[in-house]
């Protein structure tokens, strides 16, 4: 009822924040999906989504599971032209390794 009254965690490290921001990513579609590898950015997947499943996110795109990480771990930071999210945590598809990938929202008219 009054929403505005809600209050949302602060402190961008704390696992209620990293819960409420992939929250908030749930269900996005996207268009694509890069890497960025010494200053350069090469994409990974294209057409796909994020998803929250067993509490993990999960970046889908071209197919197949491209990032696959642990929501308490994971760090979600939006772009600031407002057109995608920067993930950055341990890989869980890619055995563990610590990746950053960019995920490029898509957007339809309603």
């Amino acid at each position: 009822m009054f929403k505005f009254l809600k209050r949302k965690p602060k402190n961008e490290n704390s696992v209620a924040f990293r819960r409420e921001m992939a929250k908030k990513l749930d269900g996005k579609h996207i268009k694509y999906v890069g890497e960025r590898i010494n200053n350069e950015e090469i994409i990974i997947g294209r057409e796909g989504g994020l998803n929250i499943r067993n509490g993990e996110m999960i970046v889908f795109a071209s197919g197949i599971v491209v990032f696959r990480a642990e929501i308490d771990e994971l760090t979600a930071s939006e772009l600031m032209s407002g057109d995608g999210v920067i993930l950055t945590a341990h890989d869980l598809e890619h055995n563990g390794e610590y990746r950053s990938v960019v995920a490029y929202y898509s957007y339809y008219r309603k």
